[in-house]
């Protein structure tokens, strides 16, 4: 009887490690598909299409509203959903499509607050619009919070809010929802694109580690600081951390394509009149570059002149770019 216990035990665990195995190769098939970046959409077709659907007609800020609206929907809805709050495996062990979110979601919440505080107000004495009230908060919600309530279900609720702007936008009455197209409207927005870029470029820069003159209080001989760093600080990008801020910045850029992309629409006239489409359009084309297929399986670290690539400063050198076309034309906007 000892041997059919011990063929017993036997095709147990045969039973057992075939099954574990399935699970890791069904994980990992899994995480394959899900690690994959959504494509680029057309925000005038989308706008359109909405818009028929809906019985609407496109008025100044449609665009970009319904742009908000596609991209934060398509965050939640692209492959594998949204997963940067997952806990449990196989998605809680992926990091770089989850860092691609949190860039999505940094620009939404800029877009959003500008909606807010500036395109739907003509001054800064008027009533602010109330769904945007309720839209803004709902889009600074934690983005790792995974039990109620749940980041999907509050950004869906920014959604359901944008979306009521957006109906009352584009019904018959014109008064019912307001949009400004101005130019210091414009420039206040760019405002919060140039520190964005200018943060996730100096980060993308400090993956080789260098040294740099602090120059926090340049250009105000009385100004002080609550901590003195000294003449130079030492700046350096954790080594676990380089993929994730890459990817970080690949959703900045993937989302920032598209909000400019409806400014462009939206704000057509401010920038024929300031003679800055030529800019604008500048601008959209080096965010462009940034999302070219990437060919290598791994995220490299090369040195600045090494043998292998780096891709982080690949990446900075094209937000770099970026963001000195943003300053420019928020110069050009500041002219009368």
């Amino acid at each position: 009887m000892a041997w059919i216990h011990r063929l017993i035990g036997t095709g147990w665990r045969r039973i057992i490690t075939l099954s574990v195995l399935g699970l890791f190769i069904l994980g990992g098939v899994l995480m394959f598909w899900a690690d994959h970046e959504p494509d680029q959409f057309d925000v005038i077709a989308v706008a359109e299409a909405r818009a028929a659907a809906n019985n609407h007609e496109i008025r100044n800020g449609y665009v970009t509203t319904s742009t908000l609206i596609e991209v934060m929907d398509t965050l939640l809805t692209k492959r594998g959903g949204y997963l940067y709050n997952d806990v449990l495996p196989p998605f809680v062990f992926m990091d770089n499509i989850p860092a691609w979110e949190v860039g999505v979601i940094f620009q939404a919440r800029d877009l959003a607050r500008s909606l807010r505080n500036d395109f739907s107000r003509s001054q800064t004495q008027s009533a602010e619009d109330a769904d945007l009230a309720r839209a803004d908060p709902q889009f600074s919600f934690d983005y790792g919070s995974w039990i109620l309530p749940s980041t999907e279900g509050e950004y869906r609720k920014g959604i359901e809010a944008l979306e009521n702007y957006l109906d009352r936008l584009g019904n018959q009455d014109p008064t019912d929802a307001r949009f400004f197209d101005r130019a210091d409207n414009l420039r206040e927005y760019l405002s919060l694109v140039e520190k964005r870029l200018g943060n996730i470029g100096q980060q993308l820069s400090a993956s080789v580690g260098e040294r740099r003159l602090n120059t926090d209080l340049a250009g105000d001989p009385v100004a002080n600081q609550s901590g003195d760093l000294g003449r130079e600080v030492s700046v350096k990008t954790p080594w676990l951390e380089i993929d994730d801020l890459f990817y970080e910045a690949r959703g900045t850029t993937w989302a920032l394509i598209h909000f400019l992309q409806a400014i462009e629409h939206d704000f057509g006239s401010v920038l024929e009149n300031k003679n800055a489409q030529t800019s604008f359009g500048q601008i959209i084309r080096e965010l462009e570059a940034s999302q070219r297929p990437i060919r290598s399986p791994i995220i490299l670290n090369g040195g600045g002149f090494g043998f292998t690539a780096n891709h982080s400063l690949v990446m900075a050198n094209y937000i770099a770019r970026a963001n000195a076309a943003v300053i420019d034309l928020r110069r050009l906007l500041e002219q009368g």
